[in-house]
Protein backbone atom coordinates (compact mmCIF):
# COMPACT_ATOMS: atom_id res chain seq x y z
CA UNK A 1 0.00 0.00 0.00
CA UNK A 2 1.72 3.45 -0.57
CA UNK A 3 0.02 6.52 1.51
CA UNK A 4 0.27 10.07 1.10
CA UNK A 5 0.86 12.66 3.57
CA UNK A 6 0.48 16.64 3.63
CA UNK A 7 0.62 19.14 5.99
CA UNK A 8 -2.24 22.58 4.94
CA UNK A 9 -2.43 25.69 6.05
CA UNK A 10 -0.65 27.75 8.66
CA UNK A 11 2.47 25.98 10.09
CA UNK A 12 3.14 25.02 13.69
CA UNK A 13 4.84 23.35 15.93
CA UNK A 14 4.08 19.70 16.74
CA UNK A 15 3.42 19.06 12.63
CA UNK A 16 6.63 17.14 11.89
CA UNK A 17 5.92 14.96 14.92
CA UNK A 18 2.52 13.81 13.25
CA UNK A 19 4.58 13.14 10.11
CA UNK A 20 7.37 10.83 12.00
CA UNK A 21 4.86 8.93 13.69
CA UNK A 22 2.74 7.91 10.20
CA UNK A 23 5.97 7.15 8.40
CA UNK A 24 7.44 4.78 11.40
CA UNK A 25 4.45 2.98 11.73
CA UNK A 26 3.13 2.89 8.21
CA UNK A 27 6.62 1.30 7.15
CA UNK A 28 7.67 -0.63 10.45
CA UNK A 29 3.90 -2.14 11.14
CA UNK A 30 2.60 -2.39 7.68
CA UNK A 31 5.39 -2.12 5.49
CA UNK A 32 3.53 0.89 3.82
CA UNK A 33 5.51 2.89 1.59
CA UNK A 34 4.94 6.84 2.44
CA UNK A 35 5.05 9.69 -0.14
CA UNK A 36 4.99 13.38 1.24
CA UNK A 37 3.46 15.91 -1.07
CA UNK A 38 4.51 19.51 -0.73
CA UNK A 39 2.87 22.88 -0.10
CA UNK A 40 -0.29 21.31 1.67
CA UNK A 41 -3.06 20.78 -1.68
CA UNK A 42 -0.76 22.18 -4.04
CA UNK A 43 1.45 19.28 -3.86
CA UNK A 44 -1.36 16.39 -5.18
CA UNK A 45 -2.88 19.20 -6.94
CA UNK A 46 0.71 19.32 -9.17
CA UNK A 47 2.06 16.10 -8.12
CA UNK A 48 5.14 17.88 -6.13
CA UNK A 49 6.02 15.11 -3.86
CA UNK A 50 9.18 13.06 -2.20
CA UNK A 51 9.75 9.80 -0.72
CA UNK A 52 9.42 9.66 2.66
CA UNK A 53 11.73 6.83 4.49
CA UNK A 54 12.80 6.28 8.10
CA UNK A 55 16.39 8.12 7.78
CA UNK A 56 13.93 10.99 6.78
CA UNK A 57 11.73 11.49 10.25
CA UNK A 58 15.03 10.46 11.90
CA UNK A 59 15.94 14.03 13.97
CA UNK A 60 12.61 15.56 12.96
CA UNK A 61 10.72 15.47 16.57
CA UNK A 62 11.81 18.77 18.08
CA UNK A 63 11.64 20.64 15.02
CA UNK A 64 8.83 23.14 14.39
CA UNK A 65 7.40 24.10 11.44
CA UNK A 66 7.24 20.74 8.41
CA UNK A 67 9.46 19.21 6.74
CA UNK A 68 6.68 18.73 3.87
CA UNK A 69 5.75 22.84 3.61
CA UNK A 70 2.53 24.03 3.59
CA UNK A 71 0.02 26.07 2.09
CA UNK A 72 -3.71 27.59 1.73
CA UNK A 73 -4.27 26.36 -1.57
CA UNK A 74 -8.21 25.34 -2.12
CA UNK A 75 -8.46 22.76 -4.92
CA UNK A 76 -11.83 23.40 -5.16
CA UNK A 77 -10.95 27.05 -6.24
CA UNK A 78 -9.15 25.39 -8.84
CA UNK A 79 -10.41 24.33 -12.25
CA UNK A 80 -10.93 20.64 -12.48
CA UNK A 81 -9.26 20.68 -9.08
CA UNK A 82 -10.72 17.39 -7.99
CA UNK A 83 -9.94 15.46 -10.92
CA UNK A 84 -6.38 16.89 -11.47
CA UNK A 85 -5.93 15.02 -7.40
CA UNK A 86 -7.64 11.83 -8.50
CA UNK A 87 -4.67 11.31 -11.76
CA UNK A 88 -1.75 12.23 -9.56
CA UNK A 89 -2.24 9.82 -6.80
CA UNK A 90 -3.42 7.54 -9.49
CA UNK A 91 -0.38 8.12 -11.78
CA UNK A 92 2.15 8.11 -7.96
CA UNK A 93 0.06 5.15 -6.79
CA UNK A 94 -1.07 6.36 -3.63
CA UNK A 95 -3.81 4.74 -2.51
CA UNK A 96 -4.79 7.05 0.77
CA UNK A 97 -4.16 10.07 1.94
CA UNK A 98 -3.60 11.28 5.50
CA UNK A 99 -4.06 15.47 5.77
CA UNK A 100 -3.35 17.17 8.84
CA UNK A 101 -4.39 20.94 8.86
CA UNK A 102 -7.36 23.30 10.47
CA UNK A 103 -10.67 23.73 9.53
CA UNK A 104 -9.54 24.93 5.94
CA UNK A 105 -7.70 22.04 5.21
CA UNK A 106 -10.00 19.54 6.73
CA UNK A 107 -12.97 21.22 4.90
CA UNK A 108 -11.06 19.78 1.81
CA UNK A 109 -10.58 16.70 3.29
CA UNK A 110 -13.85 15.80 4.03
CA UNK A 111 -15.40 17.01 0.12
CA UNK A 112 -12.49 14.62 -1.30
CA UNK A 113 -13.74 12.27 0.64
CA UNK A 114 -17.71 12.85 -0.51
CA UNK A 115 -15.62 12.37 -3.73
CA UNK A 116 -14.16 9.04 -3.66
CA UNK A 117 -10.65 9.94 -2.36
CA UNK A 118 -9.81 8.18 0.72
CA UNK A 119 -8.68 10.74 3.53
CA UNK A 120 -7.98 10.38 6.87
CA UNK A 121 -7.46 13.85 9.29
CA UNK A 122 -5.76 15.19 11.49
CA UNK A 123 -6.32 18.31 14.00
CA UNK A 124 -3.61 21.21 13.97
CA UNK A 125 -4.47 24.48 14.95
CA UNK A 126 -2.85 27.27 17.33
CA UNK A 127 -6.12 28.43 18.09
CA UNK A 128 -7.56 25.33 19.44
CA UNK A 129 -10.71 25.91 17.50
CA UNK A 130 -12.18 22.40 15.87
CA UNK A 131 -14.94 21.50 17.76
CA UNK A 132 -14.86 17.97 17.52
CA UNK A 133 -11.52 17.42 19.23
CA UNK A 134 -10.54 18.71 23.06
CA UNK A 135 -7.07 19.96 22.27
CA UNK A 136 -5.27 20.16 19.23
CA UNK A 137 -1.41 20.28 18.49
CA UNK A 138 0.10 23.40 18.77
CA UNK A 139 -1.72 24.82 20.81
CA UNK A 140 -0.22 24.47 24.35
CA UNK A 141 3.08 25.80 22.45
CA UNK A 142 1.75 28.67 21.41
CA UNK A 143 0.13 29.56 24.99
CA UNK A 144 3.90 28.83 26.46
CA UNK A 145 5.29 31.60 24.42
CA UNK A 146 2.12 33.90 24.56
CA UNK A 147 2.99 33.18 27.96
CA UNK A 148 6.78 33.84 28.26
CA UNK A 149 6.23 37.02 26.42
CA UNK A 150 3.75 38.24 28.65
CA UNK A 151 5.92 37.65 31.37
CA UNK A 152 8.74 39.48 30.03
CA UNK A 153 7.35 42.20 29.03
CA UNK A 154 6.06 42.61 32.86
CA UNK A 155 9.07 43.71 33.67
CA UNK A 156 9.73 46.34 31.52
CA UNK A 157 6.44 47.47 31.65
CA UNK A 158 6.64 48.11 35.65
CA UNK A 159 9.76 49.33 35.09
CA UNK A 160 8.58 52.45 32.87
CA UNK A 161 5.22 52.63 34.66
CA UNK A 162 3.32 51.83 31.33
CA UNK A 163 0.24 49.96 30.16
CA UNK A 164 1.13 47.01 27.83
CA UNK A 165 -0.95 45.93 25.10
CA UNK A 166 0.01 42.41 23.65
CA UNK A 167 -1.60 40.93 21.03
CA UNK A 168 -1.88 37.41 19.97
CA UNK A 169 -3.61 35.14 17.22
CA UNK A 170 -6.89 34.27 17.17
CA UNK A 171 -9.34 34.95 14.48
CA UNK A 172 -12.60 33.36 15.63
CA UNK A 173 -11.65 32.04 18.96
CA UNK A 174 -9.63 33.35 21.71
CA UNK A 175 -8.79 30.12 23.17
CA UNK A 176 -4.63 31.51 23.47
CA UNK A 177 -5.66 35.15 25.05
CA UNK A 178 -7.50 33.47 27.71
CA UNK A 179 -5.21 30.70 28.52
CA UNK A 180 -2.40 33.04 28.09
CA UNK A 181 -3.53 35.40 29.55
CA UNK A 182 -4.56 33.81 32.85
CA UNK A 183 -1.47 32.15 33.29
CA UNK A 184 0.64 35.25 32.63
CA UNK A 185 -1.98 36.97 35.06
CA UNK A 186 -2.99 39.60 32.49
CA UNK A 187 -5.54 42.44 33.77
CA UNK A 188 -7.46 42.28 31.29
CA UNK A 189 -8.38 39.47 28.55
CA UNK A 190 -9.93 40.60 24.80
CA UNK A 191 -11.83 37.89 22.92
CA UNK A 192 -13.31 37.45 20.04
CA UNK A 193 -16.58 35.71 20.97
CA UNK A 194 -17.36 39.46 22.81
CA UNK A 195 -16.97 42.23 21.70
CA UNK A 196 -15.52 44.68 24.26
CA UNK A 197 -16.03 47.96 26.48
CA UNK A 198 -13.28 50.33 25.39
CA UNK A 199 -14.68 52.29 28.64
CA UNK A 200 -14.39 49.23 30.70
CA UNK A 201 -11.12 48.43 29.47
CA UNK A 202 -10.10 52.11 30.70
CA UNK A 203 -11.48 51.31 33.95
CA UNK A 204 -9.61 48.29 34.40
CA UNK A 205 -6.45 49.90 33.46
CA UNK A 206 -6.93 53.31 35.74
CA UNK A 207 -7.88 50.74 38.68
CA UNK A 208 -4.35 49.13 37.96
CA UNK A 209 -2.78 52.34 37.32
CA UNK A 210 -3.90 53.56 40.50
CA UNK A 211 -2.58 50.35 43.07
CA UNK A 212 0.95 51.11 41.30
CA UNK A 213 1.25 48.57 39.19
CA UNK A 214 1.33 48.83 34.90
CA UNK A 215 -1.65 47.22 33.61
CA UNK A 216 -0.94 44.09 30.83
CA UNK A 217 -3.42 43.92 28.54
CA UNK A 218 -4.17 40.45 26.30
CA UNK A 219 -6.09 41.11 23.06
CA UNK A 220 -6.69 38.48 20.26
CA UNK A 221 -6.32 39.81 17.01
CA UNK A 222 -9.80 38.95 16.24
CA UNK A 223 -11.38 40.85 18.80
CA UNK A 224 -13.51 44.00 18.50
CA UNK A 225 -14.66 47.02 20.40
CA UNK A 226 -18.67 47.32 20.90
CA UNK A 227 -20.34 48.83 17.40
CA UNK A 228 -17.00 48.29 15.69
CA UNK A 229 -15.48 45.71 13.45
CA UNK A 230 -12.24 43.63 12.80
CA UNK A 231 -9.18 45.57 12.31
CA UNK A 232 -7.47 44.26 9.29
CA UNK A 233 -4.22 44.32 8.22
CA UNK A 234 -5.14 43.56 4.59
CA UNK A 235 -8.69 43.55 2.78
CA UNK A 236 -7.31 41.19 0.34
CA UNK A 237 -8.86 37.02 0.56
CA UNK A 238 -6.88 34.07 0.41
CA UNK A 239 -8.45 30.89 -0.98
CA UNK A 240 -10.42 30.04 1.74
CA UNK A 241 -12.15 33.71 1.68
CA UNK A 242 -10.14 34.82 5.22
CA UNK A 243 -9.03 38.03 5.16
CA UNK A 244 -5.55 39.29 7.18
CA UNK A 245 -6.13 40.58 10.52
CA UNK A 246 -4.31 42.45 12.34
CA UNK A 247 -3.51 46.10 14.29
CA UNK A 248 -6.47 45.88 17.02
CA UNK A 249 -3.71 46.03 20.21
CA UNK A 250 -2.03 48.75 18.52
CA UNK A 251 -5.42 50.89 18.47
CA UNK A 252 -6.16 49.70 21.65
CA UNK A 253 -2.44 50.94 22.69
CA UNK A 254 -3.28 54.61 21.63
CA UNK A 255 -6.76 54.60 22.69
CA UNK A 256 -5.87 54.21 26.50
CA UNK A 257 -2.98 56.48 26.01
CA UNK A 258 -5.38 58.89 24.70
CA UNK A 259 -8.24 58.35 27.43
CA UNK A 260 -6.17 58.08 30.59
CA UNK A 261 -3.22 59.99 29.72
CA UNK A 262 -0.79 57.29 30.75
CA UNK A 263 2.15 55.72 28.42
CA UNK A 264 1.17 52.59 26.43
CA UNK A 265 2.78 50.28 24.38
CA UNK A 266 1.44 47.45 21.80
CA UNK A 267 3.46 44.17 21.40
CA UNK A 268 1.96 42.09 18.13
CA UNK A 269 3.50 38.61 18.59
CA UNK A 270 2.28 37.24 15.45
CA UNK A 271 3.66 34.45 13.86
CA UNK A 272 6.41 33.96 16.65
CA UNK A 273 3.56 31.91 18.19
CA UNK A 274 3.82 29.88 15.39
CA UNK A 275 7.40 28.94 15.22
CA UNK A 276 9.63 27.21 17.48
CA UNK A 277 10.50 23.46 19.35
CA UNK A 278 6.83 22.03 20.09
CA UNK A 279 6.26 21.58 23.91
CA UNK A 280 6.35 17.94 24.83
CA UNK A 281 2.69 18.22 25.44
CA UNK A 282 2.38 18.63 21.69
CA UNK A 283 4.82 16.47 20.78
CA UNK A 284 3.01 13.85 22.74
CA UNK A 285 -0.48 14.58 21.48
CA UNK A 286 0.55 14.61 17.73
CA UNK A 287 2.76 11.61 17.90
CA UNK A 288 -0.65 9.84 19.16
CA UNK A 289 -2.43 11.26 16.52
CA UNK A 290 -0.20 10.20 14.00
CA UNK A 291 -0.38 6.58 15.25
CA UNK A 292 -4.12 6.93 15.44
CA UNK A 293 -4.22 7.92 11.71
CA UNK A 294 -2.36 5.01 10.57
CA UNK A 295 -4.76 2.49 12.33
CA UNK A 296 -7.58 4.49 10.75
CA UNK A 297 -6.14 3.69 7.18
CA UNK A 298 -5.16 0.70 7.91
CA UNK A 299 -8.90 -0.13 9.01
CA UNK A 300 -9.95 1.82 5.64
CA UNK A 301 -11.96 3.95 7.95
CA UNK A 302 -12.08 7.28 5.29
CA UNK A 303 -13.61 10.42 6.26
CA UNK A 304 -12.82 10.44 9.65
CA UNK A 305 -10.41 12.53 11.94
CA UNK A 306 -8.73 11.56 14.79
CA UNK A 307 -9.41 13.52 17.95
CA UNK A 308 -8.59 13.78 21.84
CA UNK A 309 -11.51 12.94 24.18
CA UNK A 310 -10.82 13.60 27.64
CA UNK A 311 -7.38 11.08 27.60
CA UNK A 312 -8.18 9.06 24.49
CA UNK A 313 -7.63 9.82 21.33
CA UNK A 314 -10.94 8.43 18.90
CA UNK A 315 -12.25 8.58 15.47
CA UNK A 316 -14.83 11.31 14.42
CA UNK A 317 -16.33 12.28 10.87
CA UNK A 318 -14.88 14.95 8.74
CA UNK A 319 -18.45 16.74 8.59
CA UNK A 320 -18.68 16.90 12.85
CA UNK A 321 -14.89 18.04 12.88
CA UNK A 322 -15.97 20.72 10.44
CA UNK A 323 -19.19 21.56 11.09
CA UNK A 324 -18.33 24.35 13.63
CA UNK A 325 -15.74 26.06 15.20
CA UNK A 326 -15.04 25.96 18.68
CA UNK A 327 -14.67 29.27 20.72
CA UNK A 328 -15.03 30.64 23.81
CA UNK A 329 -18.24 30.31 25.92
CA UNK A 330 -19.28 32.78 28.15
CA UNK A 331 -19.36 30.89 31.05
CA UNK A 332 -14.90 30.59 30.48
CA UNK A 333 -14.80 34.05 29.91
CA UNK A 334 -16.76 35.28 32.88
CA UNK A 335 -14.81 33.20 35.30
CA UNK A 336 -11.78 34.99 34.93
CA UNK A 337 -12.93 38.61 34.94
CA UNK A 338 -12.26 38.04 38.46
CA UNK A 339 -9.27 38.53 38.46
CA UNK A 340 -9.09 41.14 36.05
CA UNK A 341 -8.39 45.22 36.80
Amino acid sequence: MRVGVLTGGGDCPGLNAVIRAVVRKGIEAHGWEIVGFRSGWRGPLTGDSRPLGLDDVEEILIRGGTILGSSRTNPYKEEDGVEKIRAVLAEQGVDALIAIGGEDTLGVAKKLTDDGIGVVGVPKTIDNDLAATDYTFGFDTAVHIATEAIDRLRTTAESHYRAMVVEVMGRHAGWIALHAGLAGGANVILVPERPFSVEQVVEWVERRFEKMYAPIIVVAEGAVPEGGAEVLRTGEKDAFGHVQLGGVGTWLADEIAKRTGKESRAVVLGHTQRGGTPTAYDRVLATRFGLHAVDAVADGDFGTMVALRGTDIVRVKLAEATAELKTVPPERYEEAEVFFG
